[in-house]
Protein backbone atom coordinates (compact mmCIF):
# COMPACT_ATOMS: atom_id res chain seq x y z
CA UNK A 1 0.00 0.00 0.00
CA UNK A 2 1.04 3.58 -0.07
CA UNK A 3 0.87 5.00 3.37
CA UNK A 4 0.72 8.49 4.44
CA UNK A 5 2.47 8.95 8.06
CA UNK A 6 2.12 12.41 9.90
CA UNK A 7 3.59 12.30 13.22
CA UNK A 8 7.14 10.91 13.22
CA UNK A 9 7.86 11.31 16.91
CA UNK A 10 9.07 8.87 19.63
CA UNK A 11 6.75 6.04 18.33
CA UNK A 12 5.72 7.65 15.25
CA UNK A 13 9.25 6.64 13.65
CA UNK A 14 9.57 3.20 14.70
CA UNK A 15 5.95 2.56 13.84
CA UNK A 16 6.68 4.32 10.27
CA UNK A 17 9.40 2.07 9.71
CA UNK A 18 8.07 -1.13 10.62
CA UNK A 19 5.49 -0.04 8.23
CA UNK A 20 8.66 0.31 5.11
CA UNK A 21 10.97 -2.64 6.31
CA UNK A 22 7.16 -4.54 5.53
CA UNK A 23 7.36 -3.78 1.98
CA UNK A 24 4.58 -0.83 2.07
CA UNK A 25 5.46 2.81 0.57
CA UNK A 26 5.82 5.34 2.63
CA UNK A 27 5.35 9.25 2.62
CA UNK A 28 5.90 12.03 4.48
CA UNK A 29 5.22 15.50 4.97
CA UNK A 30 8.89 17.98 4.70
CA UNK A 31 9.50 18.79 8.39
CA UNK A 32 12.64 20.74 9.52
CA UNK A 33 12.66 17.86 11.90
CA UNK A 34 12.15 14.79 9.65
CA UNK A 35 14.56 12.20 10.80
CA UNK A 36 17.10 11.34 8.49
CA UNK A 37 15.96 8.02 8.75
CA UNK A 38 13.12 8.51 7.63
CA UNK A 39 13.68 11.16 4.88
CA UNK A 40 15.99 7.99 3.61
CA UNK A 41 13.89 5.54 2.49
CA UNK A 42 10.56 7.34 2.59
CA UNK A 43 9.03 10.23 -0.65
CA UNK A 44 8.69 13.28 0.82
CA UNK A 45 5.89 15.30 0.33
CA UNK A 46 4.95 19.15 0.66
CA UNK A 47 2.46 19.44 2.76
CA UNK A 48 0.08 16.87 4.27
CA UNK A 49 -2.15 17.61 1.81
CA UNK A 50 -0.08 16.34 -0.72
CA UNK A 51 1.06 13.25 1.85
CA UNK A 52 -3.08 12.64 1.57
CA UNK A 53 -3.57 12.77 -2.39
CA UNK A 54 -0.53 10.24 -2.75
CA UNK A 55 -1.49 8.06 0.16
CA UNK A 56 -4.51 4.73 0.04
CA UNK A 57 -3.89 4.94 3.56
CA UNK A 58 -3.21 7.81 6.02
CA UNK A 59 -2.07 7.01 9.06
CA UNK A 60 -1.65 9.87 12.13
CA UNK A 61 0.49 10.12 15.26
CA UNK A 62 0.56 13.35 17.12
CA UNK A 63 -0.37 14.41 20.33
CA UNK A 64 -3.29 15.90 20.63
CA UNK A 65 -6.58 16.80 19.86
CA UNK A 66 -5.88 19.78 18.25
CA UNK A 67 -2.95 18.39 16.39
CA UNK A 68 -5.08 16.09 14.57
CA UNK A 69 -7.90 19.14 14.01
CA UNK A 70 -4.95 20.82 12.23
CA UNK A 71 -3.91 17.89 10.36
CA UNK A 72 -6.99 16.79 8.52
CA UNK A 73 -8.51 20.66 8.45
CA UNK A 74 -5.97 23.46 8.17
CA UNK A 75 -4.83 25.08 5.61
CA UNK A 76 -3.19 22.33 3.14
CA UNK A 77 -4.88 20.13 5.18
CA UNK A 78 -4.75 16.23 4.58
CA UNK A 79 -8.76 16.10 4.18
CA UNK A 80 -8.55 18.32 1.03
CA UNK A 81 -6.15 15.95 -0.56
CA UNK A 82 -7.97 12.94 0.26
CA UNK A 83 -9.35 10.51 -2.73
CA UNK A 84 -12.40 9.13 -2.41
CA UNK A 85 -12.03 5.65 -0.87
CA UNK A 86 -9.16 6.37 1.03
CA UNK A 87 -8.63 5.35 4.51
CA UNK A 88 -7.63 7.68 7.65
CA UNK A 89 -6.12 5.98 10.82
CA UNK A 90 -5.66 8.12 13.60
CA UNK A 91 -3.50 5.99 16.38
CA UNK A 92 -2.76 9.46 17.86
CA UNK A 93 -4.65 9.21 22.09
CA UNK A 94 -7.36 12.84 21.69
CA UNK A 95 -10.93 13.75 22.66
CA UNK A 96 -13.38 10.70 21.69
CA UNK A 97 -15.96 13.57 21.31
CA UNK A 98 -13.93 15.97 18.70
CA UNK A 99 -12.88 12.31 17.32
CA UNK A 100 -16.32 11.54 16.09
CA UNK A 101 -17.10 15.25 14.80
CA UNK A 102 -13.40 14.21 12.97
CA UNK A 103 -15.33 11.04 11.18
CA UNK A 104 -18.16 12.30 10.37
CA UNK A 105 -15.98 14.86 8.29
CA UNK A 106 -13.99 12.76 6.28
CA UNK A 107 -16.78 10.05 6.00
CA UNK A 108 -19.14 12.95 4.18
CA UNK A 109 -15.94 13.21 1.39
CA UNK A 110 -16.46 9.28 1.02
CA UNK A 111 -13.44 8.17 2.85
CA UNK A 112 -13.69 6.25 5.76
CA UNK A 113 -11.90 6.46 9.53
CA UNK A 114 -10.61 4.70 12.07
CA UNK A 115 -9.29 5.95 15.83
CA UNK A 116 -6.81 3.51 16.67
CA UNK A 117 -5.07 4.75 19.72
CA UNK A 118 -2.03 2.32 21.27
CA UNK A 119 -0.30 1.67 24.41
CA UNK A 120 3.15 0.32 24.61
CA UNK A 121 5.02 2.96 24.46
CA UNK A 122 8.74 3.47 22.60
CA UNK A 123 9.64 -0.14 23.47
CA UNK A 124 6.28 -1.51 21.79
CA UNK A 125 6.52 0.98 19.18
CA UNK A 126 10.29 -0.47 18.15
CA UNK A 127 9.62 -3.91 18.79
CA UNK A 128 5.79 -3.69 17.22
CA UNK A 129 3.72 -5.35 20.13
CA UNK A 130 2.05 -2.52 20.71
CA UNK A 131 -2.08 -2.95 22.04
CA UNK A 132 -4.01 -1.24 19.39
CA UNK A 133 -7.60 -0.14 20.38
CA UNK A 134 -9.66 0.11 17.39
CA UNK A 135 -13.25 1.99 16.51
CA UNK A 136 -15.12 2.48 13.49
CA UNK A 137 -16.56 0.47 10.76
CA UNK A 138 -16.34 -3.12 10.38
CA UNK A 139 -14.76 -3.66 6.50
CA UNK A 140 -12.52 -0.54 7.29
CA UNK A 141 -10.57 -2.39 10.35
CA UNK A 142 -10.98 -5.69 8.04
CA UNK A 143 -9.02 -3.37 5.77
CA UNK A 144 -6.89 -1.83 7.86
CA UNK A 145 -6.17 -5.02 10.15
CA UNK A 146 -3.09 -6.31 7.95
CA UNK A 147 -1.35 -2.96 8.91
CA UNK A 148 -1.91 -3.35 12.52
CA UNK A 149 -0.81 -6.54 12.74
CA UNK A 150 3.00 -5.39 11.34
CA UNK A 151 2.33 -2.92 14.28
CA UNK A 152 1.15 -4.88 17.80
CA UNK A 153 0.52 -7.65 19.08
CA UNK A 154 -3.16 -6.71 21.08
CA UNK A 155 -5.38 -5.56 18.69
CA UNK A 156 -8.77 -5.09 19.39
CA UNK A 157 -11.98 -4.24 17.42
CA UNK A 158 -13.57 -2.64 20.44
CA UNK A 159 -16.80 -0.94 18.62
CA UNK A 160 -18.25 -0.35 14.88
CA UNK A 161 -18.60 3.75 15.89
CA UNK A 162 -15.95 6.22 15.27
CA UNK A 163 -14.57 6.86 19.14
CA UNK A 164 -14.88 3.70 20.36
CA UNK A 165 -11.24 3.55 20.22
CA UNK A 166 -10.71 6.93 22.04
CA UNK A 167 -12.64 5.89 24.86
CA UNK A 168 -10.81 2.49 25.50
CA UNK A 169 -7.21 4.88 25.62
CA UNK A 170 -8.95 7.32 27.92
CA UNK A 171 -9.46 3.65 30.58
CA UNK A 172 -5.95 2.58 29.70
CA UNK A 173 -4.25 5.92 30.89
CA UNK A 174 -6.61 5.78 33.64
CA UNK A 175 -5.53 2.11 34.94
CA UNK A 176 -1.79 3.01 34.18
CA UNK A 177 -1.61 6.55 36.03
CA UNK A 178 -2.98 4.81 38.94
CA UNK A 179 -0.48 1.97 38.74
CA UNK A 180 2.28 4.59 38.65
CA UNK A 181 0.63 6.49 41.65
CA UNK A 182 0.23 3.21 43.54
CA UNK A 183 3.93 2.38 42.84
CA UNK A 184 5.22 5.66 43.75
CA UNK A 185 3.79 5.52 47.01
CA UNK A 186 4.59 2.12 47.79
CA UNK A 187 8.36 2.70 46.96
CA UNK A 188 8.71 5.88 48.75
CA UNK A 189 6.59 4.90 52.13
CA UNK A 190 9.00 1.89 52.31
CA UNK A 191 12.25 3.95 51.85
CA UNK A 192 10.92 6.44 53.92
CA UNK A 193 10.56 3.56 56.36
CA UNK A 194 13.78 2.71 56.34
CA UNK A 195 13.65 -0.32 53.53
CA UNK A 196 15.51 -0.96 50.64
CA UNK A 197 13.05 -0.28 47.45
CA UNK A 198 14.65 -2.04 44.91
CA UNK A 199 14.62 -5.03 47.55
CA UNK A 200 11.29 -4.21 47.74
CA UNK A 201 10.57 -4.22 44.59
CA UNK A 202 12.18 -7.74 43.69
CA UNK A 203 9.73 -8.65 46.76
CA UNK A 204 6.54 -7.80 45.31
CA UNK A 205 6.83 -8.42 41.94
CA UNK A 206 6.15 -12.08 43.12
CA UNK A 207 2.91 -11.71 44.34
CA UNK A 208 -0.47 -10.46 44.34
CA UNK A 209 0.81 -6.63 43.39
CA UNK A 210 2.88 -7.37 40.55
CA UNK A 211 2.48 -5.47 37.73
CA UNK A 212 3.77 -4.55 34.41
CA UNK A 213 4.27 -0.76 35.89
CA UNK A 214 5.88 -2.62 38.82
CA UNK A 215 8.25 -4.44 36.67
CA UNK A 216 9.39 -1.61 34.14
CA UNK A 217 8.92 1.39 35.93
CA UNK A 218 9.49 1.00 39.13
CA UNK A 219 13.17 0.08 37.85
CA UNK A 220 13.11 3.29 35.78
CA UNK A 221 12.27 4.78 39.72
CA UNK A 222 14.81 3.70 41.98
CA UNK A 223 17.76 3.93 39.55
CA UNK A 224 15.88 7.88 38.00
CA UNK A 225 16.43 6.79 35.07
CA UNK A 226 13.41 9.26 33.56
CA UNK A 227 14.46 9.55 29.77
CA UNK A 228 10.97 9.44 27.92
CA UNK A 229 9.37 6.43 26.60
CA UNK A 230 5.71 8.10 26.88
CA UNK A 231 6.20 11.99 28.42
CA UNK A 232 4.42 12.95 31.44
CA UNK A 233 3.04 15.86 29.61
CA UNK A 234 1.48 13.57 27.93
CA UNK A 235 -0.15 11.65 29.77
CA UNK A 236 -1.17 14.34 31.93
CA UNK A 237 -3.22 15.09 28.47
CA UNK A 238 -4.81 11.84 28.83
CA UNK A 239 -6.15 12.08 32.07
CA UNK A 240 -7.31 15.74 31.33
CA UNK A 241 -9.24 13.93 28.38
CA UNK A 242 -10.52 11.64 31.29
CA UNK A 243 -11.96 14.31 33.41
CA UNK A 244 -13.26 16.16 30.76
CA UNK A 245 -15.19 13.45 29.64
CA UNK A 246 -16.07 11.96 32.69
CA UNK A 247 -17.49 15.79 33.48
CA UNK A 248 -20.13 15.47 30.30
CA UNK A 249 -21.10 12.09 31.73
CA UNK A 250 -21.79 13.81 35.44
CA UNK A 251 -19.23 11.07 36.48
CA UNK A 252 -16.89 11.38 39.43
CA UNK A 253 -13.36 10.25 39.10
CA UNK A 254 -11.41 11.30 42.44
CA UNK A 255 -8.45 9.01 41.84
CA UNK A 256 -7.89 10.19 37.98
CA UNK A 257 -7.90 14.25 39.35
CA UNK A 258 -5.61 13.17 42.14
CA UNK A 259 -3.18 11.61 39.44
CA UNK A 260 -3.74 14.66 36.89
CA UNK A 261 -3.04 16.62 39.69
CA UNK A 262 0.51 15.40 40.67
CA UNK A 263 1.20 15.41 36.54
CA UNK A 264 0.28 19.10 36.39
CA UNK A 265 3.03 19.56 39.22
CA UNK A 266 5.39 17.47 37.76
CA UNK A 267 5.10 19.87 34.57
CA UNK A 268 5.07 22.74 36.86
CA UNK A 269 8.68 21.82 37.87
CA UNK A 270 9.96 21.64 34.54
CA UNK A 271 9.40 17.95 34.26
CA UNK A 272 6.83 17.21 31.35
CA UNK A 273 9.35 16.06 28.97
CA UNK A 274 10.53 13.02 31.51
CA UNK A 275 8.64 9.58 31.46
CA UNK A 276 5.22 9.15 32.68
CA UNK A 277 7.35 7.35 35.67
CA UNK A 278 8.98 10.22 37.16
CA UNK A 279 5.57 10.90 38.66
CA UNK A 280 7.61 9.67 41.86
CA UNK A 281 8.92 13.15 42.06
CA UNK A 282 5.84 14.52 42.94
CA UNK A 283 5.57 12.00 45.09
CA UNK A 284 8.79 12.10 46.74
CA UNK A 285 8.25 15.88 46.72
CA UNK A 286 5.59 16.03 48.99
CA UNK A 287 7.52 13.69 51.37
CA UNK A 288 10.63 15.48 51.04
CA UNK A 289 12.18 12.42 50.44
CA UNK A 290 13.54 10.80 47.65
CA UNK A 291 14.58 6.71 46.92
CA UNK A 292 17.66 7.97 45.83
CA UNK A 293 19.19 9.09 48.11
CA UNK A 294 21.80 6.68 48.62
CA UNK A 295 23.02 7.42 45.33
CA UNK A 296 23.35 11.29 45.35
Amino acid sequence: MKIGFIGLGIMGRPMALNLKNAGHELIVPDRASLPDDIRAVAKVAATSKAVAAESDVLILMVPDTPDVGAVLFGPDGAAEGLREGSLVIDMSSISPIETKEYAAKISAKGCDYLDAPVSGGEVGAKQATLTIMVGGPDAAFARARPLFDLLGKNITHVGSENGAGQVCKVANQIIVALNIQAVSEALVFASKAGADPAKVRAALTGGFASSRILEVHAERMINGTFNPGFKIKLHEKDLNLALSSAKALSLSLPNTAIAQQLFASCIAHGGGELDHSALILATEGLANHSIRKSKQ
